[in-house]
């Protein structure tokens, strides 16, 4: 095919389903503007001889989930690759440790633009799960209007309602900071814990900060917003569960990485704490894991990312590092070796 000498040749790369609800008629416009779009997208495999042709043109990779994995063998075949824009959160899948020995790639990440809907969602979690919503309307739909009815049911148990509550924060991450600042306007008293978190910086996100046995002893709401390190290996487990009140509400819109299931497992059929899991660990769970039935248990198919027209902010953003890019401008949103050295 025909293209124009002074744009780049653009590269989508990700699962067949997503370029439908990641682009709309202004996004394409926006990318026909300032690139040669390579056919035959989305491109999922670089080792076919159209996958790998299609790598060989490539000056800027359009790339989200399914994207393969870009090894030293494959950026071998990449000669004209200057730009992988990821038009999700992480990028430790597609840009291995061994991707960063190509110092000239510039990466960008959509990662802030998926933290807004994990922050919403755990917002609306916390809210939610302070009124017990989901066994209410369980034991609603059950007795069908033949029990106790509307404010009544919940008016005499105190563990009930959002009023004043003490909200613990576990990690000052992107997403965690923006549940802080929610829940600041909303008048919370907040917690965070986060070892990299100065005092003066917890303040000013309307935050005490605390160690990690404080928080959970002292919080009615325990949110999970730590990243996945060595050190955070189930770094929730029976000692530290065993720290939180009864009837408090422990959250987990992170990783399951965090916390170990057998420990939480066992406080859940205790019926002692309420416990709201998106991102259980393994993941899926097994299809006979009690955790599907508990009353006191809400488990979702982490959907707290983006999901639907959600994705457009994804795409949006990856598209403006690439327009920036085109123009020569400072990426908004890099990430550079030393961040994924973090991360390891």
């Amino acid at each position: 095919m025909k293209h124009s000498e002074n744009k780049p040749r653009l590269l989508i790369t990700m699962r067949s389903e997503l370029p439908e609800a990641f682009f709309g008629s202004r996004e394409w416009a926006r990318l026909n503007a300032i690139a040669d779009i390579i056919p035959g997208f989305p491109h999922t495999d670089f080792d076919t001889a159209e996958g790998a042709e299609a790598l060989a043109e490539a000056d800027i990779l359009l790339a989200a989930w399914g994207t393969p994995s870009l090894t030293r063998e494959r950026l071998s075949r990449a000669p004209r690759l200057k730009m992988l824009a990821y038009a999700a959160s992480s990028v430790r899948m597609v840009a291995p440790a061994e991707f960063w020995e190509t110092s000239d790639i510039l990466v960008t990440t959509a990662a802030s633009a998926m933290a807004v809907p994990v922050a919403e969602f755990t917002y609306a979690a916390i809210i939610m799960c302070g009124k017990d919503v989901f066994r209410l309307r369980d034991e609603h739909r059950a007795e069908r209007g033949t029990g106790v009815f509307g404010s009544r049911r919940g008016r005499s148990l105190p563990h009930l309602g959002n009023h004043a509550r003490k909200v613990g924060i576990v990690g000052a991450s992107r997403i965690g900071r923006l549940v802080m600042e929610m829940l600041a306007r909303s008048k919370f008293e907040i917690a965070v814990y986060d070892p990299f978190l100065s005092a003066e910086e917890a303040a000013s996100l309307g935050a005490r900060k605390t160690e990690l046995d404080e928080l959970l002893a002292c919080s009615d709401v325990v949110s999970l917003h730590a990243p996945i390190l060595p050190e955070t290996r189930h770094m929730i487990g029976a000692r530290e569960l065993a720290l939180m009140a009864d009837h408090a509400i422990f959250i987990n819109t992170a990783r399951g990485w965090l916390v170990d299931h057998e420990a939480l497992l066992a406080e859940a059929l205790s019926g002692r704490l309420r416990i709201l899991i998106d991102t259980p660990e393994p993941e899926p769970l097994p299809t006979d894991s009690p955790f599907y039935d508990l009353p006191n248990v809400v488990l979702t198919p982490h959907i707290a990312g983006a999901l639907g027209n959600e994705l457009r902010a994804l795409s949006d953003l990856a598209i403006t590092e690439i327009e920036r890019f085109v123009a020569r401008l400072a990426p908004l949103h890099p990430v550079y070796k030393q961040d994924m050295e973090r991360m390891a």
